[in-house]
């Protein structure tokens, strides 16, 4: 069982966002490890390593043994995906993959880390937001000089 299973029978937030819909043609929903490199860029080894700490906490398997990924595993890959790009650390995605697993129950706890890694995105952006200005401005500066240079080349 996944951690997108073990939500999605409880409520209609299954903590990945909206499902994708079907990603092969044929509307299969099973996918082996290179399918899902290919998918979603991940590697395999990154792939096993997630199952590894328990951000995925249970692939299923073939008769062979091979992981057997569900669309479920798929959405909550783009999700872990999301989270990374915020920059929340490894050991917080793992609890947070822990707290679903946990039950509804854990809804307070999932908030306020959801919330606080809000605020660290919210403060980066303006950070950035600032060394975007300083660079508009250098921009700008060199543009104003670069014309004012040809103008006197010309002359």
């Amino acid at each position: 069982m996944t951690v997108m299973e073990t939500t999605a029978t409880r409520t209609a937030d299954t903590c990945a966002g909206p499902p994708q819909g079907d990603r092969r043609p044929d509307g299969q929903d099973m996918y082996t490890i290179s399918e899902v490199v290919a998918l979603t860029g991940l590697s395999a080894h990154t792939l096993r390593w997630y199952e590894r700490i328990g951000l995925m906490p249970h692939i299923d398997r073939s008769h062979t043994g091979q992981r057997r990924y569900r669309n479920r595993d798929l959405d909550w890959l783009a999700l872990v995906g999301k989270l990374r790009l915020t920059g929340m650390p490894v050991a917080d995605m793992v609890r947070y993959a822990e707290l679903v697993r946990a039950g509804d129950h854990t809804y307070a706890e999932r908030f306020e880390l959801l919330k606080a890694t809000r605020e660290d995105v919210l403060a980066r952006i303006a950070e950035l937001q600032g060394t975007l200005a300083v660079l508009d401005r250098k921009i700008d500066f060199y543009a104003d000089a670069g014309r004012a240079l040809a103008s006197e080349r010309s002359r």
